[in-house]
């Protein structure tokens, strides 16, 4: 989990971590030079319980080499994505690790339910396969995301050239490379889509998305 400015969100989304089903884990987490009170905040559940790992950097670096900062730290066999405005349902955990561990898929991801609504994400792209989904848009949720650790670093973590849309063109390079993924059809997480980064830096997102559908490299990545 990367962070920045989340005072409001971060607890609840450390929370539904401690809250999982399946207990054996380590949360790492990467407080990206936030000026509110977020890193206190994770400063103090990571007081109450020590499998919470914090880390901080002394200037803003961006989700994607944040999330690689993380990445370099980790020592577990399986890796799972949590943004810091989400929420994980209790059993998100249980559910995914059981397909990387007893039918050897590479990675999986599920389905989210919006904040605040009854509506349900992908909606409809979901029943088509992946590597025609990719063409158009990122066919995955990124926060719902889990994934075996050799596979990332395999596929050299995320591309820290895509300074937005990062997880797209993981998705895209994993699909590429033919890792084998399942999708869970049911929710495992709920989502919030209001004032996030897609919300808050359309063109942005949209200028990187585009650089990954035409497998070119953005041209302003030096953030």
């Amino acid at each position: 989990m990367s962070v920045y400015n989340n005072q409001l969100t971060v607890g609840n989304a450390i929370k539904s971590i401690i809250d999982q089903e399946f207990s054996d884990w380590e949360l790492l987490i990467c407080d990206d030079a936030s000026i509110d009170n977020t890193y206190e905040i994770i400063n103090d559940f990571k007081n109450i319980d020590n499998r919470i790992k914090l880390f901080r950097n002394s200037t803003n670096l961006g989700l994607t080499k944040s999330l690689n900062r993380l990445i370099e730290n980790v020592k577990s066999k399986i890796i799972a994505r949590q943004d810091s405005d989400d929420i994980s349902f209790k059993n998100r955990f249980t559910e995914q690790e059981k397909y990387i561990s007893l039918e050897k898929y590479d990675f999986v991801v599920s389905r989210a339910k919006i904040k605040h609504k009854q509506i349900i994400r992908p909606k409809y792209s979901y029943m088509l396969p992946a590597s025609f989904i990719v063409n158009f848009k990122n066919p995955f949720i990124h926060g719902t995301l889990m994934i075996k650790t050799e596979v990332l670093r395999k596929i050299g973590n995320y591309n820290e050239k895509f300074y937005y849309a990062q997880d797209y063109k993981l998705f895209s390079d994993l699909l590429s490379a033919g890792y084998k993924h399942k999708k869970i059809n049911f929710p495992l997480y709920e989502l919030n889509v209001k004032d996030n980064i897609s919300s808050k830096f359309t063109n942005e997102q949209d200028y990187y998305a585009r650089c990954v559908r035409q497998n070119v490299l953005p041209t302003n990545f030096n953030k």
